[in-house]
């Protein structure tokens, strides 16, 4: 009885074991082989071996028992190619060294790849002027370009959110375009409740883009206590609020640190006393014009006085609270007085800033 039950047992065992093989001809893997990379450079020659300053690139790959072909090209995204041929446009200036790889697949998604690398010259071109305002009509600011924000900027951002002590108007005697020049003058003056009065002018649903070269020329007030300003706020500012719009502060100036020019960034993770600035001297804002610039790109924003850049913000990985910066923004130039941490010269009396043109480039 005993040997029977083992021999029963032996026999459904076995049964049961090759019954359970539900794949016995798994499926081959096709690997593929013999895998080239060949790399040509638009206009190379022995005249200009990197290329014709096009910065075109026609890529030709071949592998045995290769359906499709990958292709990167050192911006960390893979670009597919049924046949194995590519062309491909680098776009950044001067003369640069990149590898480029290449993945052959085959049906089974197996794959192998190779790499080359090439050194190509890209001409630098000149950008195109999409936008100015040159100042040059006496009077108002242009109404198509500028809208005002006035007041204190109570009850909801009292002091615009920083202790400010200037009450912004829409007079002349603040603001006004005269000699080819925007004046935004601060003075010491009783009104409306306030001891101070300035003017803050926007361009927010009049002009707002989105990358860009930006040139503004200015020349800035003096006086402790002054906060002249030249910066930038994402069009969507009303709907979802500052931080989250972002914030690009082209140019900061203050009175009481006079010959620190500061250009900054604040998002969700950097906002208030932010550390994402760069900071560079111009001990002569006040008597000389100076162009304050920035490039925006998708991925990095850099600030510039008279083309020498001082600060570039590119964080790493990009993320919705460090780079609010892929959205249309406009422009607000401003002279406040005061704030929450530094005071005003008893004996200020009033200033200028003068700004000579704003240019947006792409």
């Amino acid at each position: 009885m005993i040997r029977g039950f083992y021999i029963l047992f032996f026999i459904f065992f076995s049964c049961s074991s090759n019954s359970d093989d539900s794949n016995p001809n798994p499926p081959v893997e096709i690997i593929p082989s013999n895998l080239t990379l060949t790399v040509n450079l638009v206009g190379a020659g022995t005249d200009n071996p990197n290329g014709d300053g096009s910065g075109i690139i026609q890529c030709t790959a071949n592998a045995v028992d290769a359906i499709s072909y990958g292709y990167r090209f050192g911006n960390g995204t893979e670009l597919e190619s049924i046949s194995g041929n590519y062309e491909y446009i680098y776009t950044n200036p001067g003369i640069n060294t990149y590898t480029i790889y290449v993945y052959a697949y085959s049906s089974t998604g197996d794959f192998i790849s190779t790499s080359e690398s090439i050194t190509i010259y890209v001409e630098e071109s000149d950008p195109t002027a999409i936008w100015s305002e040159e100042f040059n009509i006496d009077g108002a600011p242009n109404s198509e370009n500028w809208i005002y924000e006035t007041g204190t900027g109570c009850p909801n951002l009292c002091g615009w959110g920083n202790g400010e002590s200037q009450y912004y108007t829409d007079r002349v005697e603040n603001v006004k375009v005269e000699n080819g020049l925007l004046k935004i003058t601060a003075k010491a003056e009783s009104y409306n409740g306030s001891n101070y009065t300035s003017a803050r002018i926007i361009s927010r649903d009049k002009y707002e883009f989105q990358y860009g070269r930006v040139d503004i020329r200015a020349k800035l007030p003096t006086g402790a206590g002054t906060w002249p300003a030249l910066w930038m706020l994402g069009a969507n500012h009303q709907s979802v609020g500052w931080p989250a719009c972002g914030e690009v502060d082209i140019m900061e100036h203050w009175g009481h640190n006079p010959t620190v020019i500061s250009g900054a960034i604040h998002t969700p993770d950097s906002f208030g006393d932010t550390w994402t600035k760069g900071e560079t001297i111009i001990s002569d804002y006040s008597t000389q014009f100076h162009v304050y610039s920035i490039n925006w790109t998708s991925e990095k924003i850099e600030f510039f006085v008279d083309e020498n850049i001082f600060y570039t913000y590119n964080p790493s990985p990009k993320t919705e609270t460090n780079w609010p910066f892929d959205a249309p923004a406009f422009f607000i130039l401003n002279v406040a007085m005061g704030g929450s941490w530094f005071d005003i010269d008893p004996d200020f009396v009033e200033s200028t800033m003068e700004v000579d043109y704003i240019r947006v480039y792409q």
